[in-house]
């Protein structure tokens, strides 16, 4: 059985670099970048970080498709899939970490009024302004999963109060728990700042609407690491107009890349980042090499996703 590797999307890892990469970990394994994938019939894993629209029609003894990330949404849905492939995802210390530094590099510069004296620097204006009081300041976290759960963690560390949100009850050291879709709104009201990092699932799909947002606290602090799908941008760029959020930081949109025409871009109140929050993989890929060796020895998986569930 053959691993075939094709990232799928420019910018990121190579192909032969993947490939070189589980090789390290495996070296007897069969792995094929799909510049020089051979014969196509002996590939029964396929990793990927994009599914091409095609590549599964050219696959016909395909098993298991491992992404190389967390979100796995266009994968589970992908119509060219047939419904016996099964879908892995990776659960990577390294970029969960840098997850979690991203959403505090931006809760630490609003903490620090970072733009205000930005904006103050470009008009020769000294103009002292007190920082906001970690201990004072709640921060909620949406999802309590892997990369959630590391994030609410760190946000206490560095004196926060931490609320987390999920779908189903959670219990985690130092944070004040919700569940449930009647729980958000009330949450929301409370928070500072709030730190999506959910999957995308159809509960989830449009969850920040006009409604949701207005739920909010007036001038606080939405930053999204998940996927884009989240939040209704429509909706979202009227209520910065309203200031309930204050200001909207994204490192995901429904549309990437953004077109440079979007509103997004130019409005005062949104920070932009191009899908940077979780960058390196770490030793992540090992485990990619072990899928391999677990598909070939007909072993449970590593990280297998619920097709159904979409996580």
């Amino acid at each position: 059985m053959a691993l075939l590797i094709n990232v799928g999307q420019s910018g990121w890892m190579t192909d032969a670099e993947i490939a070189q990469a589980v090789r390290a970990h495996d070296p007897r394994a069969d792995v094929r970048p799909l510049a020089d994938p051979g014969d196509l019939s002996d590939v029964a894993m396929l990793a990927v970080s994009k599914l091409d629209p095609d590549l599964p029609h050219r696959l016909p003894n395909l098993k298991l498709v491992q992404k190389l990330g967390a979100g796995v949404e266009t994968i589970v849905r992908h119509p060219a899939l047939a419904d016996h492939v099964r879908v892995a995802r990776l659960k990577p210390e390294a970029p969960a970490r840098e997850i979690a530094e991203w959403f505090l590099t931006y809760i630490l510069n609003a903490q620090r009024q970072g733009d205000r004296f930005r904006r103050q620097q470009a008009r020769a204006d000294w103009s002292p302004t007190a920082p906001r009081v970690t201990s004072d300041t709640v921060v909620g976290v949406l999802g309590l999963g892997h990369i959630g759960g590391l994030t609410a963690r760190l946000l206490g560390q560095f004196g926060f109060q931490v609320h987390g949100w999920s779908r189903s009850p959670k219990s985690l050291p130092g944070v004040t728990c919700h569940h449930g879709q009647n729980a958000l709104p009330a949450m929301l009201a409370g928070c500072d700042h709030v730190c999506a990092i959910l999957p995308s699932t159809p509960e989830t799909t449009g969850l920040f609407d006009a409604r949701m947002l207005a739920s909010m606290k007036p001038g606080s602090q939405l930053l999204n690491a998940g996927r884009g799908d989240l939040i209704d941008e429509a909706a979202l760029l009227r209520a910065l107009d309203g200031g309930t959020p204050g200001h909207a930081v994204l490192d995901v949109v429904s549309r990437e890349p953004l077109p440079a025409d979007n509103p997004l871009w130019q409005h005062p109140d949104v920070t932009l980042t191009p899908h940077v929050s979780g960058w390196h993989l770490g030793d992540a890929l090992k485990d990619v090499a072990e899928n391999l060796r677990r598909l070939i020895a007909d072993e449970a998986l590593l990280h297998e996703v619920d097709r159904r569930r979409g996580y």
